[in-house]
């Protein structure tokens, strides 16, 4: 049996949320909710939709912010220092915390590493991830992967890995939706060992059936007005109605007078300092190690994503192979248009590996990012983690392109030195791509989102690139716009090493002369100048991610 932590008592007074809608207008949200639970409670939040119970949780969590009033966590005000509190605070939200891929072991191992601290063994993570497992009932699906687990024992999983830190405080965003009657019955009793085992428990739910099992319920009312606290069959008396439909219909009445805020019992208990609080975190290159292998096997454990990243590359540089004829850059018979479209559309495909591979990496995980960092995750090594999986992916992608390209003559032969340097350039301008996409995928909310998202990212890459329009023939405003485009300079590196100069000199097109201001006419530019640019984009887009990923979260628990 799990032995948990003497659990904390909770205080909540005059807690009010409002938010600014179109106009000078303010809509509450909470509008001065007070109330308090004893440790060891098992307690669920329910009420109307609208009625604010999730935003209620949230905020009570520490993961929303609130207007004014207050929250005390065993008589201490949890505003004043959130930090000291992550490793006493368990929070299971509507989405799954865990990712679908792996084996329901393998996530909480890499769960428990993410928490525990550097020093902590192999031994005492695998008998933590083995007493968790056992508690929640899932010790003969260790092996099972997290995705053909059922409804009811994924959410179990998830309830596992917030018990791994064995939290005073654990609060729960309707577990029991979508589940059927049998299976939310299990899980509810779940929750009352873990309270019965001294850890406050808070829960917000729809199902009337929860509420048996409850110590105390929060009866919220439209508007996110406090109507009631106490047991359902107080409630009724107190609404003096039959049934639980003409209970919420009450609730549901707009004109209904809200209960008279009484003062909280602000009781204390031992809490950890901030200075035990930090030792129990993972350092950042720990983070950032087991992020790494956390990422990588993500990958290899979905066949989708991996033929994705293998099969992409392998198209588009079949279709390359296919679309344009051998000895374009033959000095004797050049042919500029096919050579300008060939480095165009080799620079395009590193452009759009790396875009690709970073759009989906942050925004089909958030909900498990925003609960690790809520414990101590560091973005920084998230970032890293992201980087270096991706990066080692797109050098074989480089690699393999030029290699395969200059084998079928579609390329020039060149020394080898020449096929490094045009492979760094292309390195870069996908490594900035990537860069591009973790910010993008940081700033959408979904998967959809960010799917719509691609195409306005790659219309620049194609039209301001110069081999569309040269750079000097474009309006001042796009050949300005121009030099933020990753691809733009990559185009001018390659060509720059492939000798496009000299062939669009020579070459007797139409094409030669405004391309070559495209390229420098001559040497204004040297190829460090091409690569300086594209590590400073790279550096740029990955602290805008870092950047947005901090504000974000602020925004959440400010």
């Amino acid at each position: 049996m799990l032995e948990m932590h003497s659990g904390l008592p909770i205080a909540v007074r005059a807690l009010t949320r409002t938010v600014r809608t179109k106009g000078p207008t303010e809509l509450t949200l909470l509008d001065g909710v007070s109330f308090q639970v004893d440790p060891g409670e098992l307690v669920a939040i329910i009420g109307g939709s609208g009625a604010g119970k999730t935003t209620l949780l949230d905020a009570v969590a520490g993961l929303s912010p609130y207007t004014s009033g207050s929250v005390h966590f065993g008589g201490v005000e949890a505003t004043a220092d959130r930090r000291r509190f992550r490793s006493s605070v368990g929070y299971v939200p509507q989405d799954d915390i865990i990712h679908p891929d792996l084996a329901l072991s393998a996530t909480l191992r890499y769960a428990a590493q993410l928490r525990f601290p550097s020093s902590t063994s192999a031994e005492e993570i695998d008998s933590a991830v083995t007493e968790v497992m056992g508690a929640v009932g899932l010790a003969a699906h260790a092996d099972v992967r997290v995705r053909s687990l059922s409804g009811g024992q994924r959410k179990r999983a998830s309830i596992a890995v917030e018990l791994l830190t064995r939290p005073k405080v654990f609060f729960l965003d309707e577990p029991t939706s979508g589940l059927d009657p049998v299976t939310s019955e299990e899980l509810i009793e779940h929750l009352r060992h873990v309270a019965d085992r001294s850890a406050t428990v808070v829960f917000t739910t729809h199902s009337v059936d929860d509420l048996r099992w409850c110590d105390r319920i929060v009866f919220m009312a439209r508007g996110g007005r406090l109507a009631f606290v106490g047991t359902l069959e107080a409630a009724l008396a107190h609404f003096v109605v039959e049934t639980v439909g003409e209970l919420y219909r009450c609730l549901a009445d707009p004109d209904l007078v809200p209960l008279a805020a009484a003062e909280p019992n602000v009781a204390t208990a031992a809490i950890d300092t901030p200075s035990e609080t930090s030792r129990r975190r993972a350092g950042p290159v720990r983070q950032w190690s087991v992020l790494t292998r956390r990422t990588f096997e993500i990958l290899l454990r979905n066949p989708l994503t991996l033929s994705i990243l293998v099969g992409s590359p392998a198209l588009i540089v079949g279709m390359l192979a296919v679309l344009f004829r051998p000895d374009s850059f033959d000095f004797a018979d050049p042919s500029p248009s096919s050579m300008v479209q060939i480095i165009f559309w080799v620079v395009f495909g590193a452009f759009f590996f790396g875009l690709t591979y970073g759009l989906l990496q942050i925004c089909t995980e958030r909900p498990i990012l925003r609960r690790e960092h809520f414990v101590g995750l560091r973005f920084g090594a998230y970032i890293a983690s992201k980087l270096t999986v991706l990066v080692p992916f797109l050098f074989l992608v480089v690699v393999v392109m030029l290699g395969v390209l200059r084998l079928l003559n579609r390329l020039p032969g060149r020394p080898f030195t020449t096929y490094v340097t045009v492979g760094t350039s292309l390195l870069l301008c996908s490594i900035a791509a990537l860069a591009l996409g973790l910010l993008t995928s940081a700033a959408v909310g979904n998967t959809a989102q960010a799917t719509l998202a691609l195409p306005m990212l790659c219309f620049p890459a194609v039209l301001f690139s110069g081999a569309i329009l040269p750079v000097h023939l474009m309006a001042t405003a796009g050949a300005a716009f121009s030099t933020v485009i990753p691809s733009r300079w990559a185009f001018e590196a390659m060509g720059h090493d492939l000798g496009v100069r000299r062939i669009l000199a020579e070459g007797g097109s139409p094409l030669g002369p405004p391309l070559l201001d495209s390229y420098g006419d001559g040497a204004t530019r040297s190829l460090t100048t091409y690569w300086v640019v594209l590590a400073v984009s790279i550096v740029v887009l990955l602290m805008a991610t870092w950047l947005l990923l901090q504000r974000s979260t602020r925004r959440d628990t400010r």
